[in-house]
């Protein structure tokens, strides 16, 4: 996900690479902050493969500052990132909110709603943290005060992203939520 990142920030324009880490940071850094020694590697790794350009520009008032910008090949990396997602990060919240975050690029409102379409089908699966007997288990069937706490929490969650979903994907194809 950090290297979706760097692209899909690199995408709004160039950055040097202390702005691009407060973005990152800022965009997940509560749950997973970025470290220098993850991001310039990855930078590296990006500039290698031709993704990602870098040069070198005077500082205002202190040493040379190295600014990063997109290149074509990352502007087709990042759409083919963003278009065909892997299955972790359709099912992992915390990175289905960063491919949200960079979703809006895609140019094609068919390819986001194929995105959403895979969340919410995800989302309409029965789960839990909890299972007895290969059955998850409820917050109605959980007796442990904090566990019921976690099921009510998720169901919540689950519920507001699952309505936001059916609005999206009837925004995205031109229906409304009440003729679909």
């Amino acid at each position: 996900m950090l290297e979706l990142s760097i692209l899909g920030f690199l995408d709004e324009k160039p950055l040097h690479g202390y702005e691009l880490k407060e973005r990152i940071n800022g965009l997940s850094g509560h749950v997973r902050p970025v470290s220098d020694g993850a991001l310039y590697p990855a930078i590296n790794r990006l500039v290698k493969n031709g993704l990602v350009d870098s040069r070198t520009e005077p500082g205002a008032s202190a040493a040379p500052r190295r600014t990063l910008s997109l290149t074509p090949e990352g502007r087709r990396d990042l759409l083919a990132r963003l278009r065909t997602p892997k299955d972790a990060e359709i099912t992992d919240g915390q990175r289905f909110f960063t491919l949200l975050a960079f979703l809006g690029r895609l140019p094609d409102p068919a390819d986001q709603a194929a995105v959403l379409r895979r969340r919410q089908e995800f989302l309409n699966t029965p789960a839990s943290f909890f299972y007895e007997g290969g059955t998850p288990v409820s917050v109605e069937r959980e007796p442990d005060l904090f566990r019921q706490g976690m099921l009510r929490i998720a169901r919540a969650t689950g519920t507001a992203e699952k309505a936001w979903l059916t609005d999206a994907l009837a925004a995205l194809e031109g229906t409304s939520r009440d003729t679909a």
